[in-house]
């Protein structure tokens, strides 16, 4: 067993976590002990009586788990390449896997959760068990988030009862580490799980915070109201100018993959620096954005429900104020867009079916070589579990798109460096139980996070709790990939490890190259491309560029 079960309280008998899930197997069978346990875990349980091997993941993946047939049976992992290099499996890449990560946006890299970089490697999809008996192998999926009524018990009950799950889901998480830091940034997520452990502990904790010279990116101001209340020490570290290259090499040692987005090289230096103070664990705020809707996307869908519920003057009030609260001089915000928006992400036929935007999956189609891997029949799934466009867009950021390439990387750049990852957002009753609030207690008047606001209030400091700006993790990529950057990029693209390869189309990639770097020298405010450009590197340097 990996990971840690949070409720061995409520099954005092068990003296430690895997004896637990052995007691329940005995009771319950193997789906039925993951079922009861609340955890972030992997686990592998072989019953001699019945001559099978078990495997389980935790409800959200938290903790990856891969699986090959082998030419002596089967194997499992927590990394794709070990069992790639077992005999009978071998490394031949998943090309539809390769060609998502070479062309697409980052949310569809994961969007058939059974697969891996490997064409020969399955993962075991998030709250999945599997079963093999030397015969044959079966799955299934032991949780499901099913559509509920929207509690109907007023705001002020519904944050106390946040609040107190909140707080528990914390409470649970810090018992099991003994020296955790915490991730911060100015924004609601992360401050919330570090006050929140403040609160219960009684005492106050560490925090690490990437920052930068560029203000577009760095948050240390909005993060100071958090130095006089949770925070016992801060510790910030300087991301501006990496060697981007040397470090993505590192990256990928501790992945054995390209690595989802640029962001995640700024958190990688984080997690070094927390495991050079020592540190067991990090918490962080993955997972508030999903439940809590967060993301500035969110707001369409909930426009969209809105719209279905025919809330005509709320709809244009929300538009009005979404406006007025986040317009950007790229990204831009008013009711001309809002329109445009609604006509290509929701079905106004079926009450709360989502579609997948062409602008972002096909924006960088034209880089990929057809004759590589063909996407033009590729068709994003988009689940319809509930009636409602926000939940369904939300759980697809949590199942496919957001959360698993996410979680993924959070758990490889920790381990690397001797820590845990830990986001008591992803504890599934606080899931279960958001996903039954209206979306008028989650955006209200432009504002996002409306019940966490309300739950935390005497928790965070007032600055925090109420800032409506949201910077967005993020890092200055752009930078990163510029001068003789963009050179070493073009060097890369040709060197025979990826030429050979034939997966791009170079005239395609020189020019988006180029487009960048001109962007880049007029100096206005317009959209680069430095996150595709990260997907390049990445790729290039994990083919052996």
């Amino acid at each position: 067993m990996e990971g840690y079960v949070y409720n061995r309280d409520d099954f005092p008998s068990a003296s430690n976590d895997a004896e637990l899930i052995y007691r329940l197997h005995q009771q319950r069978g193997f789906s039925g002990a993951l079922e009861s346990i609340s955890g972030d875990f992997t686990v592998a349980l072989y019953d001699s009586r019945e001559g099978k091997l078990y495997l389980g993941r935790d409800r959200f993946g938290v903790r990856p788990l891969y699986w090959a047939k082998s030419a002596e049976g089967i194997a499992f992992a927590s990394r794709p390449l070990a069992l790639a290099s077992l005999p009978g499996v071998g490394k031949e890449l998943n090309r539809l896997f390769v060609a998502r990560f070479a062309s697409c946006h980052y949310r569809y890299f994961d969007h058939v959760p059974t697969e891996s970089p490997y064409r020969n490697v399955s993962q075991l999809p998030a709250a999945h068990w599997l079963c093999w008996d030397s015969k044959e192998i079966r799955t299934g999926n032991y949780w499901q988030l099913l559509d509920q009524p929207d509690w109907q018990t007023s705001e002020e009950e519904l944050a106390l009862e946040y609040r107190e799950l909140f707080l528990d889901a914390v409470r649970r998480r810090i018992r099991v580490v003994k020296n955790p830091a915490f991730t911060l940034s100015g924004g609601m997520d992360s401050s919330s799980v570090l006050a929140a452990a403040a609160h219960t502990a009684g005492r106050k904790f560490p925090a690490f915070s990437s920052v930068y010279q560029d203000r577009t990116y760095d948050e240390s101001r909005d993060i100071e109201p958090m130095h006089a209340g949770p925070v016992s020490t801060w510790n910030p570290v300087a991301v501006d100018y990496p060697d981007i290259y040397a470090l993505i090499r590192r990256m990928i040692a501790a992945h054995d993959e390209p690595v989802a987005t640029a962001t995640w090289l700024s958190h990688f230096q984080v997690a070094e620096a927390m495991g050079k103070a020592g540190h067991d664990a990090v918490f962080g705020g993955l997972g508030g954005d999903e439940l809590n809707a967060g993301e500035y996307e969110y707001f369409f869908f909930h426009f969209a429900d809105l719209e279905q519920a025919r809330e005509k003057e709320v709809l244009q009030h929300e538009i009005s104020e979404w406006a007025r609260h986040h317009d950007h001089p790229i990204w831009r915000k008013n009711a001309r867009v809002a329109q445009e928006t609604l006509g290509r992400i929701r079905d106004p036929q079926t009450p709360g079916r989502c579609l997948p935007d062409p602008e972002r999956w096909r924006r960088y189609a034209p880089i990929l070589n057809p004759d590589y891997a063909d996407l033009r029949s590729f068709q994003p799934i988009l689940e319809h579990r509930f009636s409602s466009y926000l939940k369904n867009r939300t759980w697809q950021d949590l199942s496919r798109e957001t959360a698993p390439c996410c979680l993924r990387a959070e758990d490889r750049q920790t381990a690397v460096f001797g820590l845990r990852n830990i986001d008591p957002f992803f504890d599934h009753r606080l899931v279960e139980f958001m996903f039954r609030v209206p979306g008028t207690m989650k955006i209200r008047h432009g504002v996002t996070k409306v019940l966490l606001r309300k739950a935390m209030q005497g928790i965070l400091p007032e600055e925090t709790r109420l800032r409506v700006k949201k910077t967005g993790w993020n890092a200055p990529a752009h930078l990163w990939f510029s001068g003789k950057n963009l050179d070493l990029l073009r060097d890369l693209i040709r060197s025979p490890a990826v030429r050979n390869t034939g997966i791009y189309l170079e005239s395609e990639v020189d020019r988006l190259i180029s487009e960048h770097e001109n962007i880049l020298e007029d100096r206005q405010p317009r959209e680069n491309h430095m996150m595709i450009l990260w997907q390049i590197a990445n790729l290039g340097i994990w083919l052996g560029a």
